[in-house]
């Protein structure tokens, strides 16, 4: 399973500064928002969670490597 650390804050960031909640992320990707704080705290790493983190980094067009 990648380690997907980097990719979490990016994503965190980039919410924070979108105004984008984890309830709202969470019915956009039809989720609950429980399992979203979960994957992007790093409570669950699971490859599930893995594969959401990939989705976001994507789909919102982060760096994953790289400062």
């Amino acid at each position: 399973m990648p380690e997907t650390s980097n990719g979490r804050k990016r994503i965190i960031d980039y919410l924070q500064q979108n105004k984008i909640s984890y309830a709202q992320l969470a019915t956009m990707y039809g989720m609950n928002k429980q399992d979203v704080a979960d994957y992007l705290s790093g409570r669950k790493k699971t490859p599930a969670a893995s594969r959401f983190i990939i989705t976001l980094i994507k789909e919102f067009g982060l760096k994953y490597e790289g400062k």
